[in-house]
């Protein structure tokens, strides 16, 4: 049996001509009773959770839906998840399941990117195509999964590459690890190794996330400061910020506060590669922990369940920069 979880998104929405535009409208059943068939690919069972645009997932909800799905999966007579999401933050929450929940049972992701009230509606196809993924015995092992448009995705490195298209979930530099073809679901690729599964009791919040850009200094490292667990930075190519930055960072690690290091680049790792002024040479120096191929909401989704583990920043550090990362 697939659990089908709805949690909202542009899948559940119809155009609202007093809202001036789409807004959640549909029930999990609802969606069902538009998508006839889906229910010949498995024995399914409806979790209506909630009904939330994809900007209105928090990372607390994100925890009470994990919660949800582990509940779930050590049901004996549950096989898979199917959840259904806002694809403007689905990659955050998938990848907060792949990194937290430890399950030979797969878990499948989908949306839609066009309403109900749109021509070429994709929601009953990506859906369909998720129930296939979830139902298929090669799936088992492969943890947390992205199923948009005929393709499927490893949580671990997928992203909404593209505001609007059919097809806009992409692993850059990567591709998918396997796609959905004339109904038979194949696997191509195997999936990237990764860090140990985290699994706190809670997640340490806040993390803020701060980007670098041409003349940023420290203003925002230090208003988040006060009350923040830990800090993420969307650095500049290879791992440099501009040198204004760089007395907000060391005022972060003055206060045995973590600070991690990402590249706001789509592709590609940071390191230690420049020594001038703010590269990252002077910044793994001060203390800074480099993320690795991460991408900056990877990385804080990593420190929130570090930290809420109770790792230690050294512990974080290992676990940022240890293999796999």
């Amino acid at each position: 049996m697939i659990v089908l979880l709805f949690t909202g998104g542009t899948i559940s929405m119809r155009h609202d001509p007093v809202a001036g535009g789409a807004v959640p409208s549909l029930s999990g059943r609802d969606i069902l009773a538009l998508a006839p068939g889906i229910d010949q690919l498995a024995y399914l069972e409806v979790d209506d959770w909630g009904a939330f645009p994809g900007p209105h997932m928090t990372p607390s909800r994100m925890w009470e839906l994990r919660q949800r799905i582990v509940a779930h999966l050590t049901r004996p007579e549950i096989d898979g998840v199917v959840l259904t999401h806002g694809t403007d933050s689905l990659e955050e929450t998938a990848y907060l399941l792949a990194r937290s929940v430890n399950s030979e049972k797969p878990i499948v992701i989908t949306g839609a990117m066009r309403t109900s009230s749109e021509l070429g509606w994709d929601g009953p196809r990506n859906l369909a195509g998720a129930v296939r993924v979830a139902a298929a015995a090669d799936s088992r092992g492969c943890g947390t999964m992205v199923f948009m448009s005929d393709r499927i995705f490893t949580a671990l490195d997928v992203t909404k590459a593209h505001t609007s298209s059919l097809d806009s979930f992409d692993s850059p530099g990567l591709g998918p690890i396997g796609v959905i073809d004339d109904g038979r679901v194949i696997f191509r690729r195997s999936l990237p190794a990764t860090a140990p599964v985290l699994d706190p009791p809670t997640l340490a919040q806040p993390v803020d996330l701060v980007y670098a850009y041409a003349g940023a200094d420290s203003r925002l490292l230090d208003a988040s400061r006060r009350d923040g667990k830990g800090i993420v930075i969307a650095a500049m190519g290879r791992g440099n910020v501009p040198p204004p930055m760089v007395e907000g960072i060391a005022r972060w690690i003055e206060d045995d506060k973590p600070v991690v290091i990402t590249s706001r680049s789509v592709r590609g790792r940071v390191g230690c590669t420049y020594g001038y002024a703010g590269g990252g040479r002077r910044l793994a120096d001060l203390g800074a922990i480099f993320a690795g191929a991460r991408r900056p909401q990877q990385a804080r989704i990593d420190v929130m369940l570090a930290l809420g583990a109770g790792l230690s920043i050294s512990q974080l550090r290992r676990l940022m920069e240890g293999e796999g990362a």
